[in-house]
């Protein structure tokens, strides 16, 4: 049997590698995701001081530390017992606006949206943010870095920090928002609504004005029926930071709709012997292995997963172009793995346009940003990361030292359906044994679709980035070799 490695795969958070195994006719008999680094994040925090895993933890990634601050802080305030104030939980919104806007921005110009932008097939040099530079032009890209700076910044004021913030305490914050503070964010949040809004024309005119760009979306090789799962508030509307957890079915029916404290009742974890990272699954349904359909019980989140389980969003301009993806991409639920590009797009604009209506509440500027923590136990905490529905479970004893900790990282959720899609990606593309390095990016691009964050779902890295593709006959015997 021949075997076909990529190692590590490129453009995103952490390391992994793929795994390509050829039958005899050269055919794909399968392909795995592996991630052969220990996951061991949970073991650190044993025995450190409750206040500090909104630190700690932040420290896991530094592309998604607001995300796991705030799921931190969130599950301290169930652990004491505490309700934050409600300028509290508006300024932890607007901070996580500021970092939904840089994340997205990132993934769609330096990650993901190279494949589109320059080409998948588009000479591997030419696949990265300067190949982006010279498709889109030096002033596009100066308003790329220029907001994503915003969001950042938008972090900062709030936070304490850029890029691992420390405002996040049980209870709320700890500090208000002056006036003069207000009225920054304000006029960055403005200015990334019509960011937001030429991203999305970009779009338009570079994807979905292109026919085979399109075909490729709807193809069967990138398209996966599974259930779908994201916060929404009273009203079934996307939100980032609060609110229940819905799942829906292949088919967009509700199949499930729960509280954050209830997710052990309702989410499992599978594990394969070949790799570090979990598998959860819906219990309802059971694990089944590696298929999708209604017989399976695995689901998928980030941008894709949330618009799917909502029923909208709560902002004009983003819930436009919510409508439109569907109408064009052929009514709800998308199950289009590709989609997720455009789905990213509309929470970006979704998380400018409620930055904007945060900034002008009368509340935000409050004094009243903390409550006093009651006596310490266990406490969970739910946030919608970037990458999709991030879960923080601490047990506390009397001294509020850490007993014990259960993190599920957006990418753990995501991780039976990134391997589906490689492994359908690379039997769609990979005929009579013939590979070549651009096929190889389209495999790669069913993965980078979810924004995927092994740092997050590891906790290690190898701390080097070679590219090796190693090919062997049916004998096992290495026949060709090539390495970047």
């Amino acid at each position: 049997m021949r075997k076909i490695v990529i190692d590590p795969i490129t453009r995103l958070e952490g390391h992994g590698k793929i795994v390509i195994f050829l039958d005899e006719s050269g055919g794909v008999e399968n392909a795995y995701l592996q991630i052969p680094e220990l996951r061991g994040f949970e073991k650190f925090c044993i025995g450190r001081k409750a206040e500090d895993m909104p630190l700690l933890t932040s420290r896991i990634c530094g592309v998604c530390p607001v995300a796991h601050h705030m799921a931190g802080t969130k599950a301290l305030d169930a652990a004491f017992h505490v309700e934050p104030p409600e300028p509290a939980k508006k300024l932890r919104e607007l901070m996580y606006c500021g970092y939904i806007i840089y994340d997205h921005i990132l993934h769609f110009y330096y990650l993901g949206g190279p494949d589109f932008i320059v080409g998948p097939r588009s000479p591997p040099e030419k696949r990265n943010i300067l190949g982006v530079i010279e498709s889109v032009g030096l002033d596009v890209s100066k308003e790329v870095i220029k907001h994503r700076a915003y969001g950042q910044r938008m972090v900062e004021i709030i936070g304490g920090k850029a890029t691992h913030p420390v405002c996040g305490l049980p209870g709320g914050l700890s500090k208000p928002l002056s006036e003069g503070e207000r009225q920054e964010i304000e006029r960055m949040a403005s200015s990334s609504v019509e960011f937001a809004k030429f991203t999305l024309e970009l779009f338009h005119k570079i994807v979905l004005e292109n026919t085979e760009y399109v075909d490729l979306i709807k193809s069967d090789i990138y398209s996966l029926r599974t259930y779908y799962m994201g916060l929404v508030d009273k009203e079934n509307k996307l939100n980032f930071y609060d609110g229940k957890i819905r799942v829906v079915d292949s088919s967009g029916n509700e199949f499930e709709k729960f509280d954050a404290k209830d997710y052990l009742d309702h989410i499992a974890e599978h594990v394969e012997e070949w790799t570090y990272v979990k598998f959860p699954y819906l219990k309802r349904v059971g694990w089944k292995g590696f298929i999708d359909g209604p017989d399976s019980g695995i689901f998928r989140v980030g941008p894709l997963g949330r618009l799917n389980a909502s029923e909208g969003l709560a902002s004009p301009l983003a819930q436009e172009e919510y409508k439109l993806m569907y109408k064009t991409l052929g009514g709800k639920p998308v199950h289009s793995t590709l989609a997720y590009h455009w789905a990213r797009l509309i929470e970006l604009l979704y998380a400018a346009e409620r930055a904007v209506e945060l900034t002008r509440d009368p509340e935000i500027t409050s004094k009243d940003v903390r409550n006093k923590p009651g006596e310490p136990g266990e406490g969970i905490g739910v946030v919608e990361a970037a990458r999709g529905t991030l879960i923080h479970h601490y047990s506390l004893d009397e001294n509020a030292l850490v007993k014990d900790v259960n993190l599920i990282v957006a990418t753990v959720n995501n991780a039976p359906s990134i391997n589906m899609s490689i492994r359908n990606a690379a039997k769609g593309l990979i005929h009579g044994g013939y590979v070549d390095e651009s096929l190889l990016n389209m495999v790669e691009m069913a993965f980078r679709a979810y924004d995927p964050c092994f740092g997050c779902a590891t906790h290690f890295a190898i701390g080097q980035m070679p590219l090796t593709i190693e090919i062997y006959n049916s004998g096992g015997k290495l026949i060709k070799k090539l390495q970047r």
